[in-house]
């Protein structure tokens, strides 16, 4: 199934999604003009496992592998690793950034890509390939997306055998289907390297799930109404 667009209008601009979708861009386009330059970028700033898993227990620099796991979030191995990410950016993060604000929305995106990155280091922590792309952070959009608006539309391209056929589905089916797809990837999957970081989009979208279901519960606990004191 791919999303083409959700029934949800924000009320803001999500300015922050638009720049986050610049900024990958304008990397995305850097890199390509580096050629076979573009191999040593990745290694340079890609997350490579073993090396940030050494960096935690005191093997190395840690500051130097944390920056390693903001700068992968704008890094992409090629147009459709791009345009992918890219795609569920645009349709779903305008109404997160719309429900935390401009400066939470930045917050919240860059921490979720930094549990997915660690996540995923975690789990292949012998591997020196280096692991690049916004996956992480955007699944965590998706968490969140699903958490505060389970029951927002989306206009979604459906494959049926031989044809496709657009139909409009409930939020929390898309999102918790692109969930399902993910753990059962990542629990087939027997890669120990490079491929797809599926422990990373699980890691990522249960903490955008999480952290919107935290934040909504504080919300719901503050009073209603203030009393001014004379």
């Amino acid at each position: 199934m791919i999303p083409l667009r959700d029934d949800n209008p924000s009320q803001r601009l999500p300015v922050v999604t638009y720049a986050l979708i610049a900024a990958n861009v304008a990397a995305f386009l850097y890199e390509q003009s580096l050629g076979p330059g573009m191999r040593p970028l990745f290694v340079h700033w890609g997350v490579v496992p073993y090396r940030v898993i050494a960096s935690l227990v005191g093997d190395g620099s840690l500051t130097a592998q944390m920056t390693t796991v903001f700068t992968s979030l704008f890094l992409h191995a090629g147009w459709l690793h791009l345009i992918g990410n890219l795609w569920y950016l645009w349709i779903f993060g305008d109404n997160v950034e719309d429900r935390l604000g401009h400066i939470a929305f930045l917050a919240f995106y860059l921490a979720s890509g930094v549990i997915a990155a660690i996540m995923h280091a975690a789990l292949v922590a012998d591997s020196v390939v280096p692991t690049v792309g916004a996956s992480g952070a955007i699944a965590g959009v998706l968490g969140a997306y699903a958490f505060a608006f389970p029951r927002a539309k989306v206009l979604t391209l459906v494959p049926l055998i031989v044809f496709f056929k657009v139909v409009s589905l409930p939020a929390m089916f898309v999102l918790g289907l692109w969930f399902v797809f993910q753990f059962i990837s990542g629990a087939l999957s027997t890669s120990s390297g490079g491929g797809v970081a599926w422990g990373a989009h699980i890691a990522g979208f249960m903490f955008g799930f999480a952290m919107m279901a935290i934040l909504a519960r504080r919300r719901a606990d503050r009073p209603n109404d203030v009393t001014m004191l004379p």
